[in-house]
């Protein structure tokens, strides 16, 4: 896919279906002082999977709280198959990231000293949105200028984050991380987001 670039952030989304239609899917959405990344997984595969993944997408509307965002997804959701959903907040002005995930959709931040001191894996609620909900505390991170942050969902094999090409686009360390750990059995996604600092 062609990368998306803000100011401030370079995005790179590489993904791929098993069955024609992906149940995986993204969302950016961009307010005055932040861009929130939301990506969701519907639950096994097919046009059932892509319809309650669309039908997440589509609830979320303008964010700005993500644990109401996330209530609202599973309210609206209850008729569906049912997803699994992260959501990441990145904030302009205090370079901070804040995630908030429900299932087994993996978040990985990597610092920029890329020798693994202060790498963080974002670990999400046990649950699946449209069935069951559970209690919900978001997770700050710090999120700096040359830092990384990852999302797959569970087409894309644990232990991703251990050769990512640092020197890569965002783009090419997608394609990178699907090509190389995407399990073959499942629809997959995955989400690059370098921070690249304040503008000149």
């Amino acid at each position: 896919m062609d990368r998306v670039r803000t100011e401030r952030y370079e995005w790179g989304v590489a993904s791929r279906a098993l069955d024609g239609v992906s149940g995986d899917g993204h969302r950016l959405i961009a307010s005055p002082d932040a861009v929130t990344l939301a990506v969701v997984d519907g639950l096994g595969h097919g046009r059932a999977a892509g319809e309650a993944s669309q039908r997440a997408l589509d609830l979320l509307g303008d964010i700005e709280s993500l644990e109401r965002a996330v209530a609202q997804c599973h309210a609206g959701l209850r008729s569906s198959r049912g997803v699994v959903l992260a959501v990441a907040r990145l904030d302009d002005s205090r370079d901070e990231l804040t995630w908030l995930s429900v299932g087994n959709i993996q978040g990985v931040m990597l610092r920029r000293r890329r020798d693994g001191e202060g790498d963080r894996r974002l670990i999400g609620h046990h649950g699946v949105l449209g069935r069951s909900l559970p209690p919900l505390m978001p997770r700050v991170e710090r999120f700096s200028p040359g830092d990384l942050f990852l999302v797959a969902t569970d087409g894309i094999e644990p232990g991703f984050d251990d050769s990512v090409p640092w020197r890569e686009s965002a783009q090419a360390i997608a394609e990178h991380i699907l090509a190389r750990y995407g399990s073959g059995d499942d629809d997959a996604l995955v989400v690059a987001v370098r921070h690249r600092g304040s503008p000149a």
